[in-house]
């Protein structure tokens, strides 16, 4: 994962990004993050801008996923 997070602003509806769902720590080495499709973003937190990915999963943002 990127040690540089994006802003709420940087993001937008379709962006695929990885994620860590709310109800984990984003700080534990053992939390997987999840790649989906931006469906909302909703504000900046201190753990990264929260969003709701297009499939209904809500978390915090840890990066975009850049195409290769």
């Amino acid at each position: 994962m990127s040690s540089e997070r994006p802003t709420a602003e940087e993001l937008r509806q379709g962006l695929t990004v990885e994620i860590v769902q709310e109800d984990q720590d984003v700080h534990s080495e053992d939390t997987e993050p999840l790649i989906g499709e931006v469906g909302t973003v909703y504000e900046d937190t201190p753990d990264g801008p929260r969003v709701e990915l297009q499939n209904g999963v809500v978390g915090h943002v840890q990066s975009v996923v850049h195409d290769e």
